[in-house]
């Protein structure tokens, strides 16, 4: 089962793409980020979003869609920006006819490092040993996105829409 994790944003959104065989194990393949020019207004942003989202989702054909949740905000303005980031991405993934998934940061972290406080560095590292990858993956975004797609295949019979 294919499982595709989405950490949004407008300038920067992660992806992470990982595989769960019939005997639970996890493997990665593939991560990377879609990237938008802070040049582009806020509606050519999402459409570069959703064409480069709806290009990944045809070339990986995912059976689940992860997607980060928005739960705490310290700046208005960003949170709205990624709202409306997230929105594109849920309508992208709802279109492809994938299974989807939500979860929040704190879901994420507890999932995957077994603490819901877990900062970045902790999190990255257990991305990195549960996938048995050489290195932590970068881009920060994608290794989020890795993350979610962890806590989604590890959740997979609790929470599917």
């Amino acid at each position: 089962m294919k499982v595709l994790g989405i950490d949004p944003g407008t300038a920067i959104v992660g992806f992470g793409l990982i595989e769960k065989n019939k005997d639970g194990s996890l493997k990665e393949i593939n991560h990377g980020c879609i990237r938008t020019s802070p040049d582009f207004n806020t509606s050519k942003r999402l459409e570069k979003v959703h064409k480069e989202l709806t290009d990944l989702i045809k070339k990986c054909k995912p059976d689940i869609i992860a997607v980060e949740d928005i739960f705490f905000f310290k700046n208005l303005k960003t949170a709205i920006k990624v709202s409306q980031a997230r929105g594109v991405i849920l309508l992208t993934a709802e279109k492809s006819k994938a299974k989807i998934m939500e979860f929040t940061p704190l879901q994420v972290k507890q999932a995957v490092a077994c603490y819901g406080r877990a900062d970045k560095k902790q999190v990255q590292t257990m991305v990195k040993a549960l996938l048995g990858l050489k290195k932590i993956p970068k881009p920060d975004d994608a290794a989020d996105a890795l993350a979610i797609a962890i806590c989604a295949a590890n959740n997979i019979n609790n929470r599917i829409k």
